[in-house]
């Protein structure tokens, strides 16, 4: 296997995309109606919650814009995974918290979250792992940081 240092943004797009159709095949071969690898991370913390929390909250958790983080509500709601309700103190916030049929998503999520992160790391060593997690977020920082050029 041939290394690019120069490519590593399409290594990291084309990973991306790998996992993302990994992750189609297991939802559809679940026939959880809906659900897109996105959804995830959203899923993920309010899995992790005991009361409803305001649509603030899961942007800071799952770092997405506000907008983007709306849309995937919205879209776990229509299919009945979330309700959404308005703060009776405050008309722009908003809480969200799984129905019955969102917590039943859990075991479901669990295990495809394992067979992911089996498939991901393979027979990598434990240090391997987290030089690539370290790495990662260091590429992650290193664009976030740069103001690129004008």
């Amino acid at each position: 296997m041939e290394y690019n240092l120069q490519g590593v943004v399409g290594q990291i797009a084309r990973v991306h995309e790998l996992a993302n159709g990994w992750l189609e095949r297991e939802l559809e071969n679940r026939e959880l109606e809906g659900l897109q690898p996105a959804h995830g991370t959203v899923l993920a913390f309010l899995f992790q919650q005991k009361t409803p929390v305001p649509i603030k909250d899961i942007v800071e958790r799952v770092r997405r814009v506000k907008s983007t983080v709306t849309g995937m509500v919205s879209t776990l709601e229509r299919y009945s995974y979330v309700q959404k309700t308005p703060s009776p103190e405050d008309g722009r916030v908003v809480y969200v918290e799984l129905t019955a049929k969102g917590l039943a998503l859990r075991a479901d999520f669990d295990r495809i979250s394992k067979d992911l992160i089996k498939a991901v790391y393979g027979k990598m060593s434990g240090a391997d792992r987290k030089t690539l997690v370290r790495l990662l977020a260091q590429v992650e920082e290193n664009i976030k940081t740069n103001p690129g050029t004008e």
